[in-house]
């Protein structure tokens, strides 16, 4: 499922998470409030949405955040461009609601948001972790690998964290994809100890593995 991918194409940075409601959503506003800080123009997509009808709450969230409406290339449907009705991982939603995924769409949006609106950069969320299915042989990472997206994830100071950090960590580097953040969401505090620990252990280990990854800190959202 691999694209080409034309000379107009923005750069896209994938948002995935260790686990699902991990804070994706936030951690994606956050994010494009950083590289507008630094004058790209941004704008943020869903690489698919589930549990919905009609529009993303993701994409409403994105601009909720940074309190803004939605733009021109939401109302064209450009920022989520397949949506299923049932809140379940993008295989079993397609199925339910009889449909199969074409992820052409995606490419043809974000390709759109490009040369059609003028967007430099799109962060592209993702649905759940890396390991997200989107049809039966074919998933997340496999997405992210074949397009050569750089890659955002989104970790957590909770109990368990580190273990799947880490996994998600070498099932990138076994398939070539660079972590270009590392973002740790510091919401909600559950154990102070573990979490500060946590961080720790995460910034000494890609300190270790040669990563130029940034490691990007997610306050509770003010």
């Amino acid at each position: 499922m691999k694209t080409t991918q034309s000379e107009n194409f923005p750069e896209v940075i994938f948002i995935s998470g260790i686990d699902t409601n991990i804070g994706k959503t936030y951690a994606t506003a956050l994010l494009q409030r950083r590289l507008e800080a630094e004058g790209r123009r941004v704008i943020t997509q869903k690489f698919i949405q589930t549990g919905n009808e009609g529009s993303s709450e993701d994409i409403e969230c994105h601009r909720r955040l940074l309190e803004r409406g939605l733009t021109p290339a939401d109302e064209a449907g450009l920022t989520a461009p397949i949506i299923f009705t049932y809140p379940a991982s993008p295989h079993l939603a397609a199925r339910l609601d009889r449909r199969t995924i074409d992820l052409s769409l995606v490419d043809e949006a974000t390709q759109r948001l490009g040369e059609e609106y003028g967007y430099d950069t799109v962060l592209l969320e993702g649905a759940g972790g890396l390991m997200v299915p989107i049809t039966e042989e074919y998933l997340t990472i496999d997405y992210i690998a074949d397009r050569g997206y750089p890659l955002a994830l989104v970790t957590s100071g909770r109990l368990g964290s580190i273990n799947h950090t880490l996994l998600s960590l070498e099932a990138c580097r076994s398939r070539g994809i660079e972590l270009r953040y590392l973002v740790y969401n510091r919401y909600p505090v559950l154990d102070p100890l573990i979490e500060e620990d946590t961080l720790d252990f995460l910034r000494g280990y890609v300190s270790r593995s040669g990563s130029t990854a940034e490691l990007v800190l997610l306050e509770p959202w003010d």
